[in-house]
């Protein structure tokens, strides 16, 4: 069972980053980009996103506390 788990975990460590680069790949071909654009426009958006559900949810988390009081 553990060496079955291991070839799994060590096929999804391969898989990931070859199916992002195969993402980037398509969009930015759909694009008629370069891909290092694509690729850095990709993880620009990812930051952002991840600032503003950080912002919405200190808020969310600020206003439940409030509630509970």
């Amino acid at each position: 069972m553990t060496m079955l788990m291991l070839s799994l975990i060590r096929a999804l460590a391969v898989l990931i980053p070859w199916l992002v680069h195969l993402a980037t790949w398509l969009v930015a071909r759909s694009l008629n980009m370069p891909q290092p654009i694509v690729h850095a426009t990709s993880m620009f958006v990812f930051a952002q996103v991840c600032a503003v559900e950080m912002r919405v949810g200190k808020g969310l988390w600020r206003q439940l506390q409030s509630l509970m009081r």
